[in-house]
């Protein structure tokens, strides 16, 4: 009886209807098949051939590899037995909710060199696979929201026909950046979508994203993880428990609460409370 190749998959959800990744290590041989999606992904170890709209391609370790719906590509291993790779898979109402998308949007190179947006899609997947490993709060799902918004701005920039390069009347006056930051910080419990906070401020999302961290030298993320801190560290400066002020500013849990100390302030929470009683 033959042996079955190795191959070892999982599939990853995500915070949004539309959005799934998948982690595949696999020495497979894919027939011609297509998708329904988008994919943006990257080879982690090994390499494979494949075909695709424009011909026969190779990818290699670091290289990001994209399919359009529709697309007719396969896959084997290049060189090696088998091949690890990450991908993220986008249908396409996602991206039409990128900004101005014109219909008949098409991903230019099936094989990408890029480290700008390789570094993008690696945080994004990396978020994905703690979205998956952990409770999925509010404050995951913001930033899972940025990191999506922020590789597909970068995608669709870079990387595909049609988009418009400059953002032209969509600049955000500060007055209307202060809006979007007083909703972030109104309520560490009801903590708002990308999505929510680009519509209060009428902007696409990576177009909140670029403008708020221009501003503010921080995305909505980071600034609702720093806002947190400095809330947390004023209940325990005034008394309030460590446990009591982790829950009451929408930490995980308290050891989520004193790594984001130690990173913001460089000292611990216990630390600091114990600073505060004497």
């Amino acid at each position: 009886m033959a042996i079955a190749p190795h191959h070892r998959a999982r599939v990853l959800g995500s915070p949004w209807t539309g959005v799934h990744g998948t982690w595949i290590d696999s020495a497979r041989h894919y027939g011609r098949h297509w998708h329904a999606t988008y994919g943006l992904g990257v080879v982690e170890q090994g390499a494979q051939r494949s075909a695709s709209g424009q011909g026969d391609v190779e990818a290699f370790a670091g290289d990001l590899i994209t399919t359009n719906p529709g697309e007719v590509h396969d896959g084997r291993p290049l060189g090696t037995d088998s091949r690890r790779w990450r991908m993220v898979y986008l249908e396409p109402q996602v991206v039409g909710s990128m900004g101005e998308v014109p219909a008949d949007l098409a991903l230019t190179r099936p094989v990408v060199h890029d480290a700008r947006l390789g570094q993008a899609l690696r945080q994004l997947l990396d978020r994905l696979e703690l979205w998956n490993a952990g409770a999925g709060t509010r404050a995951d799902a913001l930033a899972c929201d940025e990191a999506l918004a922020h590789t597909c701005g970068l995608l669709l920039q870079r990387h595909a026909t049609g988009i418009a390069t400059q953002e032209g009347s969509a600049r955000l006056a500060t007055a209307q950046l202060l809006i979007v930051r007083d909703r972030l910080g109104d309520d560490p419990l009801d903590v708002p979508s990308l999505e929510q906070l680009a519509t209060l401020a009428g902007l696409s999302k990576f177009q909140l994203l670029r403008q708020f961290q221009k501003v503010f030298g921080l995305t909505p993320f980071a600034w609702l993880l720093q806002h947190r801190a400095e809330r947390a560290r004023a209940l325990i400066r005034d008394g309030a428990g460590l446990a009591s002020a982790a829950a009451s500013c929408g930490f995980a849990d308290q050891s989520h609460m004193t790594r984001t100390f130690a990173r913001h302030f460089g000292f611990t929470p216990g630390a600091w409370q114990q600073a505060m009683t004497h």
